[in-house]
């Protein structure tokens, strides 16, 4: 029997809800000390594994025989066909240093097509999501993607890398172009959150490089069914598992991406 996205999606939400309310209430008493690190730069604690759990067992409940794509590998359970991709808080590094922008990201994967997508952004209490076939949705309204025409108008919204150094001439490259051709640059630490807004039309677009699937999988469909556009830096399909992802309106999208694979192959 076919599944249905919508109610599907409405289970996640409350899913990504439970996690975030957990992840909220260990922030209150959180300290340095319960940090780990993964690798460079790459930081852990409890609290992301332990909400990873939570999201795991709830899932396997809803869709028993899914597989799941998790940062912090409480299953290694594959799919056949469909698989979860979750990170259970985007934007690690601002949880621990108390910096109010992180998020749960839920997202399942038919095959390989993206078919549900949730980003809860915990601090606002935001919850961005769409399924195969919706519109975009921000707290049960509908979002959509800017409609600006212009570059100079455009605020948009990117990630520094932390510890894959290889490009950090060309984005700093890009850097320079968006600081001189835009009305602003942002980066706020959540991947899953940029994504998120551009979809809601709060920046025109986003891009970054040495992404992971659980960063991007579920803010790209929400970005896609608000009315955006998606690839990777060279235009093509290759941003969930490819590492690069650039994510826009419709409106610039062909500029904004250009502008990107042109810095990127200086």
């Amino acid at each position: 029997m076919p599944i249905n996205y919508q109610s599907l999606c409405e289970e996640v939400i409350n899913v990504a809800k439970n996690a975030g309310n957990f992840i909220r209430t260990e922030r209150q008493n959180f300290s340095q000390e319960k940090v780990e690190t993964k690798s460079l730069n790459s930081l852990v604690s409890y609290v992301d594994k332990e909400a990873e759990k939570i999201i795991v067992e709830h899932l396997s409940e809803l869709l028993p025989e899914a597989g799941f794509i998790a940062e912090e590998g409480t299953s290694d359970k594959t799919g056949e066909t469909y698989n979860w991709v979750i990170d259970p808080l985007d934007g690690t590094t601002n949880f621990i240093h108390g910096i109010p922008c992180f998020a749960v990201s839920i997202a399942l994967m038919e095959n390989d097509e993206v078919v549900v997508g949730v980003v809860y952004e915990v601090n606002l209490n935001e919850c961005f999501y769409a399924w195969n076939g919706s519109k975009a949705y921000l707290n049960g309204k509908e979002i959509t993607v800017a409609q600006t025409d212009v570059l100079a108008d455009t605020l948009m919204a990117t990630g520094f890398p932390y510890y894959d150094y290889k490009r950090v001439k060309q984005s700093l490259s890009a850097l320079e172009f968006f600081m001189k051709n835009t009305r602003g640059i942002r980066r706020l630490g959540s991947a899953a959150t940029d994504l998120a807004y551009v979809a809601a039309g709060r920046f025109d677009g986003f891009y970054e490089y040495s992404l992971n699937a659980w960063d991007v999988a579920a803010g790209a469909l929400i970005v896609q069914q608000a009315g955006g556009r998606v690839s990777d830096f060279k235009g093509e399909n290759n941003y969930i598992f490819g590492a690069e992802i650039v994510a826009g309106s419709a409106t610039i999208f062909n500029e904004f991406q250009s502008v990107i694979e042109k810095q990127f192959n200086n």
